[in-house]
């Protein structure tokens, strides 16, 4: 998605220039590294490689990327230098992927770029969100120091209002909204707000803390709600982090799944138990803490478990647009222009989750890559 040119850096690599591979990866994808890690390139960049191996197999595209962009991180390799300046200032809400892409780009463009990030860490999802066996929190800091060291201002814990963006607007050339999603839904069920019922993201983000993994939380008995790539992370950490049993509930069959078939075969090895429509009605609760849940249909299925981790999908951020253009927000999505990335409001850009509701790291990034493209292309025109 991102055009990283395969056939260009394999060469590369088999005529020992990692790092010239290594360049030619991160001027198309800046956080390939991330990327090689955590995208599903059985589905991307392998799933559609026409190359066989002798075995049969495709070129594990994903292993010859993570080793070049590795090598670059290993050795302190500099690729990039900020462009001549052009005195044009762009402010960039949210520090995930589609920001950190479009942040890049624009200071190769010459662009002075400052990002708001609500967090009091940067990198989004990438940071504490997906599954250290996927990418550590050390890793997705070294990418984002990677786009800092090109003159990037970064603002921690300065999230951003109606008010906050429309003062962004008066006050730059123009503004990208790389948001992402909010928290995880709710079920609206009774006994949700029980301890002993988590978020999948806030299970998550724990693993990511800088303290030891002993001081992790988890349950003897978890049952995880909900069957995308965030419901398998969630299983499968609890289940290394030391649980007894996990269980995996979906509302629909094995066939209607959200994750990808390799997330749902990786789970398998780890003992992650599957269990198919069942929905569920209740978190049962006994002295305060959580016992079970009861599932539908008939009301009459329990399973028993003392730690419940909600992984059904997270609400989209829409009050940021709701006041400045009637038609910026659709079904819960940010609407952009799908080749410019523009919205609704004039010098207003946005990707990633926000528009996309939700998707791959390596989409993200393009889109922030196409936006800083069509700002560079919006500033020049306004000269």
């Amino acid at each position: 998605p991102t055009q990283i040119d395969v056939p260009k850096f394999i060469r590369q690599i088999l005529h020992q220039n990692v790092a010239g591979a290594a360049q030619t990866i991160l001027e198309s994808n800046i956080l390939g590294g991330s990327c090689a890690r955590a995208c599903p390139t059985q589905v991307l960049c392998e799933g559609a490689c026409v190359g066989r191996l002798r075995s049969g197999a495709p070129v594990q595209i994903v292993r010859l990327q993570r080793y070049a962009t590795d090598f670059a991180q290993d050795h302190g390799l500099v690729f990039f230098q900020p462009g001549k300046p052009t005195g044009r200032r762009v402010a960039i809400v949210g520090s995930g992927p589609a920001g950190l892409a479009c942040a890049h780009q624009l200071r190769c463009l010459g662009h002075q770029v400052t990002i708001y990030e609500a967090s009091d860490v940067p990198g989004g999802l990438n940071t504490v969100g997906i599954a250290v066996y996927k990418i550590t929190r050390e890793f997705s800091l070294t990418e984002v120091n990677n786009v800092l060291s090109m003159g990037v201002d970064l603002r921690l814990n300065h999230p951003v209002d109606k008010a906050g963006l429309a003062e962004l607007l008066a006050h730059n050339d123009a503004v990208f909204l790389g948001v992402g999603l909010g928290g995880t839904k709710q079920l609206n069920i009774p006994g949700e707000d029980s301890t002993g019922v988590w978020d999948a993201l806030h299970f998550i983000y724990q693993l990511h803390r800088p303290e030891s993994l002993q001081h992790c939380q988890v349950g003897r008995n978890v049952v995880v709600l909900g069957c995308g790539n965030t419901a398998i992370d969630a299983a499968t950490a609890a289940k290394r982090l030391g649980a007894d049993q996990v269980t995996i509930v979906y509302r629909r069959t094995a066939a209607d799944i959200a994750a990808y078939s390799h997330e749902y075969e990786l789970a398998r090895p780890d003992g992650v138990r599957f269990e198919w429509s069942l929905e569920p009605q209740e978190f049962i609760v006994r002295n305060g803490q959580l016992t079970g849940i009861r599932f539908s249909p008939g009301g009459q299925r329990i399973i028993a478990c003392d730690m419940a981790i909600k992984a059904v999908g997270q609400s989209p951020v829409v009050e940021l647009l709701s006041d400045l253009h009637p038609e910026a927000v659709q079904q819960g999505r940010v609407i952009v222009d799908p080749v410019t990335q523009a919205t609704k409001i004039p010098s207003l850009f946005a990707g990633g989750d926000c528009s996309r509701g939700g998707s791959e790291i390596v989409y993200a990034v393009q889109d922030g890559k196409l936006a800083a493209r069509s700002i560079d292309r919006y500033l020049a025109a306004k000269e």
